[in-house]
């Protein structure tokens, strides 16, 4: 799942616009490991923190083109200020961005809510 969910990741991380480091943090890790993993995902050594964030990760991509089918509009709701409690006015990005796995849990949590 490591590998699979590592290719897929530069995609999502380009749709959303995120610049190396955020995307690195996403993920827990430094800049230069990010880059070692995207250029070879299957040697990744994959842990239990990686493969819960690229689930999340993924989680929220997919919950996101569910509930919002046009991709511009599915790729630009993480940047987009959201007045839910969970967000404070801010984008979603900047709570994900926060570096804890709780902080992706929110996000997708509040996506599943919304799905129903």
């Amino acid at each position: 799942m490591a590998a699979a969910g590592l290719r897929a990741y530069p995609n999502i991380a380009r749709a959303w616009g995120l610049k190396e480091q955020e995307a690195a943090r996403l993920l827990g890790v430094s800049g230069p490991t990010y880059r070692r993993w995207k250029r070879d995902p299957e040697r990744v050594q994959a842990d239990v923190n990686l493969l819960e964030r690229l689930s999340l990760i993924l989680g929220i991509y997919k919950a996101l083109h569910i509930l919002l089918p046009r991709p511009e509009s599915a790729h630009g709701w993480v940047r987009r200020p959201n007045t839910n409690p969970r967000f404070g006015g801010h984008p979603p990005l900047e709570r994900m961005l926060g570096g804890h796995v709780a902080d992706l849990v929110a996000v997708r949590e509040h996506l599943d809510a919304a799905r129903g």
